[in-house]
């Protein structure tokens, strides 16, 4: 019983402890607030003092009355239909290089020293300027019922719509008109595109249906024109051919110059045909191999091919050429070279040819008696030579192959006497062809050869100049 009694009192002493701490809290709550209210109502207090000072001081009557004055405009036009809050924002937008047309008579006048584009501004409000923007519009120079001469002719929109203003730079062009007279010329021609048309095909000489056409521009114009052309187009074709061809007229740099060409196209033959001849390849060695080594044999799978050019270049070929640096050879190897054709040959029915090359030791091979030749002597000279030597030694090198079936007949000594001139003795050199297309490669024992020269003819040059 005791028990629950002290049980009982000690239950009192939390419950009223606790009533104290929630009084004391709540005090500081309340005297939180009535500071807080206290800052508000003195920030309040210091606004009102403001106004009072402004409001009633004569300092800033003016600048408050123009304040009533623009929010009495706010709310009297903020919801009228005609209010400026009520329109589209004004708007401008600049376009560049408008094309200029011009009005005049091109029949009877050339007209010169309009610009080709002009810059626009154009200006609205935001959506009929964002449509004006939109048109296909231009600059117009109104040059009708003008004469003969100079004159400031003023540009202006066209098509950009009624509900824009637009503004042209420049806004005025200082153009010269002149009289149109007419002068007849002579045609000639170019092939255009002759890159899209095969290599074996030759074209022929055009013939024109017209020979001759008018060009009518002003006389200054006509006195640069040089001549008109004929741009044959010849894309594609692989046979005779007939077409219509634009005419352009040319000054005598090659600039096209604007005039009226009457007709603006002529019709035109032209015969394509593909000449063509077979020729040799011959193999043209150059560089020196390893020393000790020479070249036994070359064999190439193609021996032949057919040249495509015009007549005049293949009568002058005989022959066309694989080039071999033999300085990049050191054993027996198979390569792909590439066949050199001469100056206008436009095409050949192989490009390349496979070789395969056979190496040697090489080998030695003197070879006496063999003709000293005399060329190009251009003065007729007499000779007269020391000892009367007319042979020289000479020494091959080459494998054994090569050099076995090797004689004086197969090598070309000679003399020139370009130079030489009557009254003269001297040492002049000994020459000896070195074959580019053999394995063989030629020393001569004696190098020069004392010759005197005087007036008189000799034995005819023994070898071609």
């Amino acid at each position: 019983m005791v028990k629950d009694k002290n049980k009982m009192n000690n239950d009192s002493e939390v419950k009223l402890e606790l009533a104290n701490r929630i009084a004391q809290q709540s005090k500081r709550v309340s005297t939180t607030y009535q500071n807080f209210e206290a800052g508000i109502f003195k920030i309040f207090r210091t606004i009102s003092t403001l106004i009072d000072r402004i409001l009633f001081n004569s300092k800033y009557s003016i600048l408050v009355s123009l304040g009533l004055a623009i929010l009495f405009y706010i709310s009297i036009n903020f919801n009228s239909d005609n209010s400026l809050f009520s329109r589209t924002t004004i708007n401008a937008k600049e376009l560049y290089n408008i094309k200029v047309n011009a009005s005049y008579n091109v029949e009877s006048f050339e007209l010169s020293g309009l610009p080709t584009t002009a810059n626009i501004t154009i200006i609205g409000d935001a959506s009929d300027v964002i449509t004006a923007s939109n048109k296909s519009g231009y600059v117009l120079a109104d040059l009708d019922g003008l004469v003969e001469g100079k004159h400031v002719v003023k540009l202006k929109a066209v098509g950009f719509g009624d509900n824009v203003n637009v503004k042209v730079d420049p806004s005025n062009a200082y153009v010269t008109l002149k009289k149109k007279t007419t002068r007849q010329f002579d045609l000639s021609y170019d092939f255009i595109n002759t890159d899209k048309l095969n290599n074996i095909y030759i074209l022929g000489k055009p013939e024109f249906e017209n020979s001759k056409v008018n060009v009518r521009a002003s006389q200054d114009t006509l006195d640069n024109i040089s001549l008109v052309k004929a741009l044959i187009d010849v894309t594609g074709v692989d046979g005779n051919f007939t077409k219509a061809a634009k005419l352009v007229a040319y000054d005598s740099s090659g600039n096209i110059v604007n005039a009226d060409i009457v007709p603006e196209t002529v019709n035109v033959s032209v015969s394509v045909t593909s000449p063509s001849k077979t020729v040799p390849i011959v193999l043209k060695t150059t560089g020196e191999l390893p020393e000790g080594m020479s070249i036994d044999s070359i064999t190439m799978d193609n021996q032949t091919v057919t040249i495509y050019a015009s007549d005049t270049v293949l009568n002058k070929v005989e022959k066309v050429t694989v080039e071999l640096d033999a300085s990049t050879l050191n054993k027996d190897t198979k390569i792909v070279q590439p066949i050199v054709l001469p100056t206008g040959v436009n095409s050949s029915t192989i490009t390349k040819v496979n070789l395969d090359i056979k190496l040697g030791q090489t080998t030695s091979k003197e070879i006496e008696h063999v003709d000293i030749m005399y060329i190009n002597n251009v003065n007729k000279l007499s000779l007269s030579v020391l000892n009367n030597q007319t042979t020289v030694t000479v020494i091959a090198y080459g494998t054994e192959a090569n050099l076995a079936q090797l004689t004086k007949d197969d090598i070309n000594a000679y003399i020139d006497l370009q130079n030489a001139q009557a009254g003269v003795t001297e040492d002049i050199p000994i020459y000896v062809d070195q074959n580019s297309t053999s394995f063989v490669k030629y020393v001569l024992k004696q190098n020069k050869l004392n010759v005197t020269y005087s007036d008189g003819s000799t034995k005819e040059d023994k070898k071609d100049e």
